[in-house]
C-alpha cells in the first residue's frame, strides 16, 4: 500500500500518521480512523480545544487564560 505521502507499508502493517491517525494496509486498500478523541462539549464561550500532534490529544482550556483547564462534557471519536 502507498499512503498519501507516497510511502510504500506492507500488507498487514500498522502505523500512525502524521495527522494523528491510526492506518493500517489491507489487500484492498488502506484503512485509517482518528487515534484521538474531540472534545464536543464545553463552554465554547469561554474556553477553546487546541489539538497537539506531538501528543495526538486535544486539550480545552480557558481563552483568556491557557493555563485553566475547562470541562468537557462529551467527548466524540
Amino acid at each position: 500500500c502507498h499512503d498519501s505521502n507516497g510511502d510504500l507499508h506492507e500488507f498487514g502493517s500498522s502505523w500512525r500518521n502524521a495527522d494523528c491517525y491510526d492506518c493500517s494496509c489491507f489487500r484492498s486498500g488502506i484503512g485509517c480512523c482518528s487515534s484521538f478523541a474531540t472534545p464536543a462539549d464545553y463552554n465554547a464561550e469561554k474556553c477553546v480545544s487546541i489539538f497537539s500532534k506531538e501528543t495526538c490529544t486535544y486539550k480545552v482550556v480557558e481563552k483568556d487564560d491557557h493555563s485553566k483547564e475547562c470541562p468537557v462534557y462529551e467527548w466524540v471519536g
